[in-house]
C-alpha cells in the first residue's frame, strides 16, 4: 500500500495529480515532495479544524442569507468582483484540496523567485519578476509589496482568475503586452475585472 494507505480518497487523489505535475517538472522525488506538502496541509488542517468539513461556501451564504447580515469578510471581496459562485467554488473545495493549491503556487512563485536571484537580480528586482508574472492571493488590505490594483487578490477569484489565464495563452505576445503594461499581473487582472472579462 505504501503511501497510498493513510489517505482517504481525496487525498490519494491530490497525491497522484501533484505527484505526477512535479514529476512532469521534471523533479527529483516528486511523490515525496507531494506527500510532505499534502502531510503538512492536513496536519495543519485538523489543528485548523477545518479537516474534512464540508460544503463550507453553501453553510456560510447560507447563514449570510438567513441572518440578513452580509458577512463582512465577502462585503470587501464582492467589492472586488467575488461572487457568490466564487465564494461557493473556492469554500466547497476540501480544505486539503485548497492548501495543496496554494503551496504550487508559492512553489512556482518560488522558483521564478530563484531563478531571478541566480540570474543576478537583487530581491526588489526578483520579487517584481515574480509580481508581473505570477496572480498574487491573500489579505486584500496587504500592501507590503504594493498598493492600489497591485494588492493581493482574493483567494475566491482564483478559478476565473486561471480560467482568464488559460484563454489567453501565456506564450501570447499580445498578452504579453498586455502584462508589460502593468506594473504587476494583479493590476492587469483587476483592470480585467472592472471590464467585464473575468
Amino acid at each position: 500500500m505504501g503511501f497510498f494507505s493513510k489517505y482517504n480518497e481525496i487525498e490519494k487523489n491530490l497525491l497522484e495529480t501533484y505527484s505526477k505535475f512535479f514529476d512532469d517538472m521534471g523533479l527529483p522525488d516528486a511523490e515525496k515532495m507531494t506527500q510532505d506538502f499534502l502531510d503538512k496541509a492536513i496536519e495543519d488542517s485538523k489543528k485548523g479544524g477545518r479537516y474534512n468539513l464540508k460544503n463550507v461556501g453553501d453553510t456560510l451564504l447560507e447563514k449570510e442569507k438567513s441572518s440578513g447580515q452580509a458577512n463582512s469578510n465577502f462585503e470587501s471581496k464582492r467589492k472586488e468582483g467575488v461572487r457568490d459562485e466564487d465564494i461557493k467554488w473556492w469554500f466547497n473545495l476540501n480544505d486539503i484540496e485548497r492548501m495543496m493549491m496554494l503551496k504550487v503556487d508559492e512553489f512556482h512563485r518560488l522558483a521564478l523567485f530563484i531563478k531571478e536571484k541566480e540570474d543576478g537580480k537583487t530581491d526588489d528586482e526578483a520579487d517584481a519578476t515574480v509580481r508581473k508574472h505570477h496572480p498574487i492571493y491573500g489579505d486584500l488590505n496587504d500592501e507590503t509589496h504594493g498598493s492600489g490594483d497591485n494588492r493581493p487578490l482574493p483567494l475566491e477569484l482564483k478559478d476565473r482568475i486561471n480560467i482568464y489565464i488559460e484563454k489567453q495563452g501565456v506564450n501570447n505576445p499580445n498578452f504579453k503586452n498586455q502584462i508589460d503594461s502593468f506594473q504587476t499581473l494583479n493590476a492587469l487582472i483587476r483592470k480585467e475585472i472592472r471590464a467585464g472579462n473575468i
